[in-house]
């Protein structure tokens, strides 16, 4: 069961478990997918993607209930209005406190469509880093993206040598207690589409991101 954070007649607000996709994508076309089961549950009536997060990312995502919804929704990520806060489990122990990167992605990049630094091809790109909790060889990040560029938090972190757990496609560890890249959305804040009026929202971390950060507390 998906767990609904919050539901209006206008936008339906979820917390996405992993591993599974928000749309059809993929190799499997007719494996489950967030959207689909949602459309589902409430009756078989049509939602409008927003936003996505990839597979293995947990986490607060917004669907639109209306194309009017849908349409200032997207206005507000388009413009980078939306606030946005991801926790990262990464490797190694950062050098700094806070951080920002910059480097400029390039997406779709290869067969296994990995997003890349590239400075001449790439879009601009921010993320803000900030160490929340260190670890022996592993620390906690909050991760605010100012821009909303594929697989950006998780590139930013591989680009600084600090990839994170589980995320083998940019160059973590395999990691048995971890599989899945180490992110989950805690927080998305934006101007409700309708009312006009500013709502905030948050998703608890799921069992085994809890269970990482237990472990790695008492290694």
């Amino acid at each position: 069961m998906i767990d609904i954070i919050h539901k209006d007649k206008h936008i339906i607000v979820a917390n996405k478990p992993a591993p599974l996709d928000v749309i059809p994508g993929g190799w499997d076309k007719n494996a489950p997918n967030l959207k689909e089961l949602l459309e589902k549950r409430f009756g078989g009536k049509k939602l409008w993607t927003v936003h996505r997060l990839d597979k293995g990312t947990t986490g607060v995502i917004v669907f639109a209930r209306t194309a009017e919804a849908h349409r200032h929704l997207n206005d507000q990520f388009e413009r980078h209005e939306v606030e946005k806060i991801y926790h990262a489990v990464v490797e190694g122990e950062p050098e700094w406190d806070q951080y920002t990167a910059q480097h400029s992605l390039h997406a779709n990049v290869g067969r296994k469509h990995r997003t890349v630094v590239d400075k001449h091809r790439g879009k601009p790109s921010q993320t803000d880093l900030r160490v929340t909790k260190r670890f022996f060889d592993y620390a906690l990040l909050e991760a605010r993206p100012k821009t909303g560029r594929t697989h950006q938090v998780r590139v930013h972190c591989a680009a600084m040598d600090h990839p994170l757990v589980g995320d083998t496609l940019y160059g973590a560890e395999a990691n048995p207690n971890f599989e899945r890249p180490a992110l989950h959305a805690h927080f998305l804040s934006f101007i409700h589409p309708i009312s006009g009026q500013k709502v905030s929202f948050s998703a608890p971390h799921p069992d085994d991101f809890a269970e990482l950060i237990d472990l790695l507390e008492v290694s």
